[in-house]
């Protein structure tokens, strides 16, 4: 059978990696890139050593406001969806690709799969919750990572369609971290030692868009006494340069980097600093200390698990709990195992339904 799969940002492609793999064991599938992550440094380099074929079509939708982008994505993905009438479509996380595929499958009356459903931050004024809660609403299948994202689905009457398949970030770490270990030389090339070192990823509206408040973030990461690597997003680094922003030498700024090469910065520093869900979530999974610059996180298990606290720049004790933070509790496997092998076993079962 003919499966969609529409991704459109460094996480998704990251995702579809080991399910792709899985997929075209048994069916054809087709890869629509929406061309949100527009940079060749967080788009072609993770398709090339994550080894996922070439997408068969590239919307090229690049940049604009959210209703822009939004709705130049609606008309470019529907059309192929047209053209292409597949028996399935499979959509990943909660970006704005996400929220596109999901709509686009239910107006054409195509079953959909949104993978990492159930995901709720409940803070509406991130565009990423909107997306999700849409995206879990219209979707006919629901593969949820957690029991936390169970419970979420259950409360919004959605059960029915939900699936605990477990997270398939683990399957994309455990196939790549040897690979990275072999392959990756970031260390050498940027002169730092394992575990002398914070990795930081900043890329959230609230931390960023404003100057003031990023300028006031990298006073208080200048104020910690320990090397700080930055791979910046490009918005982010616009942001630096357009408005002069100064910062410690000590925070070491550098281009994105490809997925093996982040894995092995995350897999051998000392601390985690992140403002993503994604990488919190690679830091549990890897067992490292993450400090996460957000009032919230839909990644509940990492601060029950004592692996992860939320602080924020206005607080007097920021660099004191950056710094003092250590995890308090033992390490449990909370996000599952051969996970893609699940997910395709359950979308076996949706299209012989």
């Amino acid at each position: 059978m003919k499966i969609i799969s529409v991704v459109g940002a460094r996480p998704q492609f990251i995702k579809l990696a080991p399910l792709s793999k899985e997929i075209r064991k048994l069916h054809n599938e087709l890869i629509i890139h929406t061309g949100q992550h527009f940079d060749e440094d967080m788009s072609k380099y993770f398709f090339e050593q994550l080894e996922i074929p070439e997408p068969d079509y590239n919307l090229g939708i690049r940049g604009g406001n959210h209703g822009e982008q939004t709705g130049k994505m609606l008309i470019g993905l529907e059309e192929v969806v047209i053209k292409e009438n597949p028996d399935l479509i499979i959509v990943f996380g909660d970006t704005n690709s996400t929220l596109t595929g999901s709509l686009v499958a239910a107006k054409l009356g195509i079953k959909s799969v949104h993978i990492e459903a159930g995901l709720r931050s409940f803070n509406r004024s991130m565009p990423e919750e909107i997306n999700r809660i849409i995206s879990d609403h219209t979707s006919d299948y629901l593969f949820a990572p957690t029991k936390t994202a169970i419970r979420n689905l259950e409360n919004e009457g959605l059960s029915n369609n939900a699936y605990l398949t477990g997270d398939i970030m683990v399957d994309v770490l455990m196939n790549n971290i040897e690979k990275a270990k072999t392959n990756s030389q970031i260390l050498n090339e940027l002169n730092i030692v394992s575990n002398q070192y914070y990795l930081l990823t900043l890329h959230r509206p609230y931390n960023v868009d404003d100057p003031k408040i990023l300028q006031k973030l990298l006073n208080l990461l200048s104020s910690i006494d320990t090397t700080i690597v930055f791979p910046v997003h490009p918005r982010t680094n616009k942001i630096i340069t357009e408005n002069n922003l100064n910062y410690s030498s000590k925070i070491r700024l550098i281009k994105p980097v490809g997925y093996l090469d982040f894995i092995s910065l995350e897999n051998n520093c000392a601390k985690i600093i992140t403002d993503s869900g994604g990488v919190q979530k690679e830091a549990y999974i890897l067992k490292k200390a993450c400090i996460t610059i957000r009032p919230e996180t839909e990644w509940v298990e990492t601060l029950e698990e004592g692996w992860n606290i939320l602080i924020s720049a206005d607080q007097a004790d920021f660099v004191e709990q950056a710094v003092n933070f250590n995890p308090s509790h033992a390490h449990r496997n909370v996000f599952g195992s051969n996970v893609a092998a699940k997910m395709v076993d359950q979308i076996e079962e949706i299209l012989n339904s």
